[in-house]
């Protein structure tokens, strides 16, 4: 297995992982996840919403193929890190906001260290006349 390859896979299981764990705990409303939503001034349906898409999310990210698909979960993934990096900043808890940034920085090098079989491509403009999308 190649670095880059092997790389890929450890920065993509560990985010998978933090998403799956995170977003179960917000899912069985863990008392640590209700007091941290709370202290940020969220609803407590806030969790129901991000465990959901955090599961699914971790999901797609492991799922085979799919590339569409895992370009969405990566997107997902940037706006609840960089949400919660802001919420942590805005509330006055910097420091709170640091592990969600280095998670992002985590998604970072696993969306770019994915393969081309893993990445979702449009097709060049006018490629595609049957007014598909391409990719």
């Amino acid at each position: 297995m190649k670095p880059e390859t092997l790389a890929y896979w450890v920065t993509t299981s560990l985010l998978a992982a933090v998403l799956l764990a995170g977003g179960g705990a917000q899912l069985m409303a863990v008392p640590q996840t209700v007091a941290g939503i709370q202290e940020l001034g969220y609803p407590l349906y806030f969790l129901k919403i991000l465990g959901t898409w955090k599961v699914l999310g971790a999901i797609a990210l492991l799922a085979p193929r799919l590339p569409r698909l895992k370009e969405w979960a990566y997107a997902g993934v940037f706006f609840d890190l960089s949400g919660a990096v802001a919420s942590h900043t805005f509330s006055g808890d910097a420091a709170g906001g640091l592990t969600p940034l280095m998670l992002l920085l985590l998604a970072a090098v696993s969306w770019r260290l994915r393969s081309e079989a893993r990445a979702w491509r449009l097709a060049p403009l006018g490629a595609a006349r049957d007014g598909s999308l391409g990719g």
